[in-house]
């Protein structure tokens, strides 16, 4: 365990970047070899496009992370939040923890507010209107969402006191699962039925990416999956009857191209049918 400490207390962003591109290679390799919809799409135009906000993504974070290892360390080193209420805390107990609140607040109720506030949806639904779901979708989140979702972490980093090394150890985590479950990628129910106990799978997440409601309200999660039967948003319905796609955005003119998506958010709210 202090090995692990050690090296996510300095990760380098390197490293981090290496993550990412090995976790897009593994999952788009795997999309090739065992496809669970045999989508006919421009492949690697649609993914030059969802890069594009990959990269946004990670210029937002490396933006705003100063202010968070500020508050990180100020909140660790003074023993400031729900992580130092045992004092004798195990530290494979203290990082479980850890994971658990920050995805529950970091992933999930970002996720499920930003399905239920307009303002936020308007740049969450940014992420939905993708036709063509796959592993580089993970990351198609316009620059205003991204910042939505870098202020619900530091709020749960400030909940519970977090160290870096428990907020890099998360985000890591979090950048291979999302990667994970938006691949296109068909596992054995053998696999996927146990995994899916405890971690968002494709057959769990792709239902989320649904085009219409009520089924795109649900199955918010992005490492643990058991927050949705928790809180009562978790189905599991046939997957091979799904329609990717956002039903008040089915104009590929206006969700293919950089500059149209986005001006997305800024457009007047479109209420569904």
């Amino acid at each position: 365990m202090d090995s692990i400490i050690a090296y996510f207390s300095t990760i380098p962003s390197s490293h981090r970047t290496l993550l990412i591109v090995l976790g897009l290679t593994l999952f788009m390799t795997m999309e090739s070899i065992a496809p669970f919809f045999k989508m006919e799409y421009k492949r690697w135009q649609h993914a030059a496009t969802n890069l594009f906000f990959t990269l946004t993504t990670v210029v937002v974070n490396f933006a705003l992370a100063f202010g968070l290892v500020k508050i990180s360390d100020y909140q660790s080193t003074n023993e400031i939040g729900l992580l130092y209420l045992w004092n004798q805390m195990p530290m494979w107990l203290f990082a479980l923890s850890g994971l658990l609140v920050l995805d529950l607040i970091g992933a999930w109720l970002v996720h499920y507010v930003q399905h239920h506030v307009k303002w936020m949806w308007q740049f969450h639904l940014v992420h939905h209107t993708d036709q063509y779901i796959d592993t580089t979708s993970a990351n198609r989140h316009h620059p205003g969402e991204s910042v939505i979702r870098f202020v619900f972490t530091t709020i749960a980093v400030m909940i519970l006191g977090a160290p870096m090394w428990l907020v890099m150890i998360y985000q890591s985590m979090s950048v291979v699962l999302t990667q994970f479950n938006h691949s296109n990628v068909s596992l054995p129910s053998w696999i996927e039925n146990p995994l899916k106990l405890v971690f968002c799978t494709p057959q769990m997440h792709r239902v989320h990416h649904h085009y219409q409601q009520p089924l795109s309200d649900t199955n918010y999660g992005n490492i643990f999956s058991f927050w949705d039967r928790m809180f009562g948003t978790y189905v599991n319905v046939d997957n091979s009857k799904l329609v990717y796609g956002l039903d008040t955005h089915m104009d590929k003119a206006e969700i293919e191209s950089v500059g149209s998506i986005l001006g997305l958010p800024f457009k007047p709210y479109r209420k569904v049918n």
